[in-house]
């Protein structure tokens, strides 16, 4: 989208705030994303309202927010956004509504040593993928909760603690079925960096077409690379998203096989957002599970541990 596009949508959605301030009454919380959306409702409950503006499937680097999700976050006691410029197209719209009603983005919460610089005063947004990062961020959401409801803090802090055990465990069930892969097959290839964290916690390389952002052009050059790194290094196995077409990895194992190499699509992860019911990725946990049991599997040239 060219800029002045951009521009004209921001000032239209601030229009809309603007137009939709009078005859609202305060509702719940408001969260951008279906991975904090799991994380807010783990604390709260059944306590306050949660209303998650994008749901399974949404692709948060390119999200437009509809005229009911602009509602919701006029009428929003206070909104959860991700930050690092996750929310692309509505990063400055959630910044414009801070000045009037408590935003938190729970990303820049963490100290910025602990995240993965891409750039001048830039970070890699996509933290959830290492699971101890991610466990720091539920505490500090569950803090900054209880500090703007106070008669809920005991309760969700309490719930807070007990969730990030389980993450704990899961943690350490991951770095377990990591090292079921072969060490020279250690290379995860998929269509953005999204996975760049994992990677660095888990002890796996990562390779991408696109950048940390969806909105990043890719060409040519970039299917050319990734497919001689996947005959150079004998990885047997890339993956698609479920928010990316898939046949922008075809492109790359179609150029890996007229080079000689027998490469698969091995399956499909959840990136930037949870997976639809019943899907076993409609919680946080559960997505990290299933991208495991996927990645191992592929990458091991068998079947999900």
């Amino acid at each position: 989208m060219r800029s002045g596009s951009v521009v004209a949508s921001v000032v239209a959605v601030g229009g809309i705030l603007a137009c939709t301030q009078q005859n609202l009454t305060p509702s719940g919380i408001v969260v951008t994303t279906s991975i904090l959306g799991d994380v807010v409702r783990t604390i709260v409950r059944e306590d306050i309202p949660v209303y998650v503006l994008m749901g399974p499937g949404i692709d948060p680097h390119l999200y437009k927010p509809t005229l009911q999700d602009v509602q919701a976050l006029q009428r929003a006691r206070c909104v959860v956004a991700h930050g690092l410029r996750l929310e692309g197209k509505m990063e400055e719209t959630l910044h414009t509504l801070a000045r009037r009603t408590p935003v938190l983005f729970a990303a820049e919460l963490l100290p910025r040593d602990s995240l993965r610089a891409v750039g001048p005063q830039q970070y890699d947004p996509h933290i959830w993928f290492d699971v101890g990062l991610w466990r720091e961020v539920v505490l500090r959401i569950a803090d900054s909760l209880a500090a703007l409801f106070p008669q809920q803090r005991q309760r969700w802090r309490g719930r807070a603690h007990r969730y990030v055990q389980q993450l704990d465990s899961l943690d350490r069930w991951i770095r377990f079925q990591v090292q079921q892969i072969p060490p020279q097959q250690r290379l995860l290839v998929t269509v953005h960096d999204a996975f760049s964290y994992f990677g660095r916690a888990y002890g796996l390389e990562t390779v991408a077409l696109q950048g940390i952002s969806t909105a990043a052009e890719f060409g040519l050059y970039d299917v050319t690379r990734v497919s001689q790194e996947l005959v150079r290094r004998r990885v047997p196995a890339v993956f698609v998203e479920s928010s990316l077409p898939a046949r922008w990895m075809e492109n790359v194992v179609r150029m890996a096989r007229t080079q000689g190499m027998s490469v698969r699509i091995a399956g499909e992860l959840y990136s930037d957002a949870l997976g639809a019911p019943g899907s076993g990725a409609e919680t946080y946990v559960g997505m990290m599970h299933t991208n495991v049991m996927r990645i191992v599997g592929g990458l091991s040239g068998g079947g999900a541990p």
